[in-house]
C-alpha cells in the first residue's frame, strides 16, 4: 500500500487507501491526524493559500465522513467560497470498523455510537470525542499555519447534529482561539434530539415509565467526564451566548423514519425532527426572553437529507453567512 505524506495543521496527515469490507463503515477516510492520544481518521479538502474559514463537518451514525466532506465542498463551491474555505471531516470510527478494515492500533476508535455523547475512545488511549474537536480547534488557532483565518464553523446533520449541539453545550473554551480573534459558530441540522437544561419537556409523559429522560444526552443528569464538573447553570449561561444556527428541513416530519430516535427520552421532545427542533428553540426563548445569540431556519421542500440541507440556499447561508 502506498502512502503519501503531507503537512497540514502543523502535524502529519498520512493518506492511505481503504479496503472494502462486507460489514461496518464502507469507506475509511484517507487522512490521519496525530492528536497525541492517537491518530484520528479524517478527510480534508484541497488546501488553499488564503484560508479565511474552516468548516468542520461531522458525520452521522453511518460514520460516512467522506460523503459529508464532499457535501460540504459542494456547498462551498455553490456559495462561491471554495477558494477561502478549508473543509475538515473527522471520522469517529468504532471498534468494528478498525477490526474489519485491519487498521493499525494507533487509530482512535469508540465503542458503538458512544462517540455521539462525548464518551472516551476505547483505544489506543482514552480521549473524549468532544476533546478531539478541542484539539482540532487548538491546531487551527496557530497563526503561523493559518495567518488569515477569521472563523471556524462546526456543522453536523442528523447524528452529527446531535454531536454539534451537545459539543456546543459542553465545549471547553479554547483560549488560543480568542487570542487569535477567530470566531466560532455552530450549525445544527435535523438532529433526532437535544440536550435540555431541566426536567421540562414539551410533551406529556409518565416519568415512571421513562426514568432516564433527563440523563445525558437528553438532559444534564449523569454528565460525561468531559463536562469537567460544570453545573447546569454554568453550562446554560455559556450555551446561550454561543453562535448556534438550528437548520430544520420543513419536510423532516416522518414520526416513523428509520433513523429517528424513538426512545422514550427522545419522544418526550416531540413526534418528529421538525417539531422537536421548534420545541427546543421555543424552550430556549421562553427561558431567555432577553434574547439569544441563536436562530432557527427552516429549509423548504427538504426532509432528512444532509446533502440537500447543506447545499440548499438556506444551508449555504447558515454555513457561510
Amino acid at each position: 500500500m502506498t502512502r503519501q505524506r503531507l503537512a497540514l495543521l502543523g502535524l502529519l496527515i498520512v493518506c492511505t487507501a481503504s479496503q472494502a469490507a462486507e460489514r461496518g463503515v464502507k469507506v475509511i477516510s484517507p487522512g490521519r491526524l496525530d492528536l497525541g492520544a492517537g491518530e484520528m481518521a479524517v478527510g480534508v479538502s484541497q488546501a488553499s493559500p488564503q484560508i479565511l474559514r474552516v468548516l468542520i463537518v461531522i458525520h452521522g451514525r453511518l460514520r460516512n465522513a467522506e460523503s459529508y466532506r464532499q457535501s460540504a465542498e459542494t456547498a462551498a463551491e455553490h456559495a462561491g467560497q471554495s477558494a477561502t474555505t478549508l473543509v475538515i471531516a473527522p471520522q469517529f470510527l468504532n471498534e468494528a470498523d478498525v477490526a474489519r478494515h485491519h487498521l493499525p492500533d494507533s487509530v482512535l476508535r469508540w465503542q458503538g455510537n458512544d462517540w455521539m455523547a462525548g464518551a472516551p475512545s476505547t483505544g489506543p488511549n482514552p480521549l473524549s470525542s468532544y476533546a478531539v474537536l478541542d484539539k482540532i480547534l487548538e491546531r487551527l488557532s496557530d497563526r503561523q499555519q493559518f495567518p488569515a483565518l477569521k472563523e471556524i464553523v462546526i456543522a453536523g446533520h442528523s447524528g452529527g447534529a446531535q454531536v454539534v449541539q451537545r459539543y456546543a453545550l459542553l465545549e471547553h473554551d479554547v483560549p488560543s482561539l480568542k487570542t487569535a480573534g477567530i470566531a466560532l459558530r455552530f450549525v445544527v441540522a435535523n438532529p433526532s434530539s437535544y440536550a435540555y437544561f431541566d426536567a421540562q419537556r414539551p410533551t406529556a409523559f409518565d416519568v415512571a415509565t421513562c426514568p432516564g429522560f433527563n440523563d445525558w444526552k437528553y438532559g444534564l443528569e449523569k454528565l460525561p467526564d468531559y463536562a469537567d464538573g460544570q453545573t447546569p447553570q454554568q453550562l446554560e449561561r455559556a450555551y446561550i451566548q454561543r453562535d448556534v444556527t438550528y437548520l430544520l428541513g420543513r419536510r423532516d416530519i416522518n414520526p416513523h423514519h428509520p433513523a429517528l430516535d424513538r426512545s422514550c427520552a427522545a419522544e418526550t421532545q416531540g413526534a418528529y425532527r421538525l417539531i422537536r427542533g421548534h420545541n427546543y428553540f421555543d424552550y430556549l426563548q421562553q427561558r431567555h426572553p432577553e434574547g439569544l445569540n441563536q436562530r432557527l431556519i427552516e429549509v423548504p421542500g427538504i426532509g432528512h437529507d444532509g446533502n440537500r440541507m447543506f447545499t440548499s440556499p438556506e444551508g449555504q447561508k447558515a454555513l457561510f453567512q
